[in-house]
């Protein structure tokens, strides 16, 4: 079966392919915890290397939700999206070797070390809001 997106996820993807950051929330023990990550993505699934030996990496283990707010920018005019999903890590050594980039060299030894991972999040719930117009509701 051949999927075809509607114009919200051709929306969506826009955002993504246009942020190369994100602010990635996850819960240690009953509070969220946010920091900074690099965004890869394929179509809405989103994609967030790490180290195994991360706090990130303990806490999706304990509560794989996660909420993931890309694209402010100061602007009036900006795209943002607010995507509530689960993560899962990932250690899968064809995303490792598509997702590595010789800036990763500062913390792995190469695409192949067991400590780097890769957070696979799938979304359940996005608000896609462009300027001043109304939010729209991408549901899984």
């Amino acid at each position: 079966m051949i999927e075809t997106k509607n114009k919200l996820e051709e929306q969506i993807e826009k955002v993504l392919d246009a942020n190369k950051i994100c602010s990635f929330a996850t819960v240690e023990g009953a509070k969220p915890k946010v920091r900074y990550m690099a965004l890869h993505h394929e179509g809405l699934t989103l994609y967030l290397a790490t180290s195994r030996k991360t706090d990130k990496v303990d806490e999706v283990k304990d509560n794989p939700n996660v909420h993931i707010l890309v694209g402010y920018d100061g602007k009036k005019s900006s795209d943002i999206l607010q995507i509530q999903a689960t993560a899962t890590i990932n250690k899968d050594n064809a995303l490792r070797e598509k997702l590595w980039s010789d800036e990763m060299a500062k913390w792995f030894d190469g695409p192949q070390d067991p400590n780097f991972v890769v957070l696979d999040i799938t979304p359940s719930y996005m608000e896609y809001r462009s300027g001043e117009a109304e939010p729209q509701i991408w549901e899984r």
